[in-house]
């Protein structure tokens, strides 16, 4: 079982969590694009889960964590097989296929999909704040992938696969937050990235041959994909969405376009152009607006959770 009731005396833990993860998904962008020259989407994929899985197991031996109950499998094998293998794939896929933008336009529904799913399938709540949130931010994400797109630079099958990636991403989220209530952050990251590298074993032989002729700088880029942006950041990921609702985690991966233009710019030296820079300021302003509570509801008396029904604590 999680323990959720030892952070309810620390609740900037939740946030410092959530930031932790969307860097961490933002400069997964910038590492994506250097090894992508080397290692094709499934070889890609494969390494960055296996270098994930060693040290996520390596962390479950340090803390003696051990297997999930049985209750919890349902939700880790779904987001392992969906999130962590096919979205991975895919986006990595459809990346070769089409532009920077098209790909942040597409994969940018994800968190709609996730509100909606959460709705209907998690019961979560769609405040008006929230709802403002996400359409301030859905429109920063276009004006970035509008002002990032090129000319003649798309396709059918990379705009299916992005989309394909934006849905898996979003099933793999809903299906995550009821074993969160059974299984502790770590234990649902470890053995979601397992089943995930399980389901990308057919790319094996692709990994082996490519691993002998690539750049020694892409193959560490493909480990550092693997132990930061996936082990560090789908645990912390997965410890503040134990603690909120799945749409307004969702929201908050809004902010991960204006974080890869501002990581471009650094580390790539790609200027951003005016249109790049205020769709990006939408976005963060869009997150900061559905993390926002009114405070006549700060106000209410708490619900008290009926007998084994999970804790909903937001993430402020």
């Amino acid at each position: 079982m999680t323990d959720r009731s030892s952070s309810a005396g620390r609740p900037l833990l939740p946030a410092l969590a959530a930031t932790v993860t969307v860097v961490l998904w933002a400069s997964a962008f910038v590492a994506i694009r250097s090894a992508g020259d080397s290692y094709s989407p499934g070889a890609l994929a494969l390494g960055r889960l296996f270098a994930g899985s060693l040290a996520l197991v390596l962390l479950c031996l340090v803390r003696r964590e051990g297997l999930p109950p049985r209750s919890a499998w349902r939700g880790i094998a779904i987001s392992g097989v969906l999130w962590f293998g096919f979205y991975m794939v895919a986006l990595n896929w459809g990346e070769q296929q089409v532009d920077a933008g098209t790909a942040a336009l597409v994969v940018n529904i994800g968190p709609l999909l996730i509100a909606l799913l959460g709705a209907r399938l998690l019961g979560d709540p769609m405040p008006p704040r929230l709802l403002a949130g996400m359409a301030v931010s859905f429109a920063g994400a276009v004006t970035v992938g509008l002002s990032m797109a090129g000319g003649g630079g798309s396709s059918v099958l990379g705009v299916v696969l992005c989309l394909l990636a934006a849905v898996a991403y979003a099933a793999g989220v809903v299906a995550q937050k009821p074993a969160l209530a059974r299984a502790s952050a770590l234990q649902v990251t470890t053995y979601g990235c397992l089943v995930g590298t399980a389901a990308c074993l057919p790319f094996a032989g692709q990994l082996v041959r490519q691993v002998a002729h690539a750049p020694l700088s892409a193959t560490l880029d493909m480990v550092y994909l693997g132990v930061f942006p996936t082990a560090l950041a789908f645990t912390t990921w997965a410890y503040a969405l134990a603690r909120t609702t799945a749409s307004r985690m969702g929201a908050t991966t809004y902010a991960v376009p204006a974080l890869v233009v501002l990581m471009s710019w650094l580390a790539l030296g790609e200027v951003p152009g005016p249109l790049t820079l205020a769709g990006g300021a939408l976005c963060l302003a869009g997150v900061a607006v559905s993390r926002t509570r009114a405070r006549a509801r700060n106000a209410a008396p708490l619900a008290v959770p009926a007998a084994g029904e999970p804790r909903s604590e937001q993430v402020s």
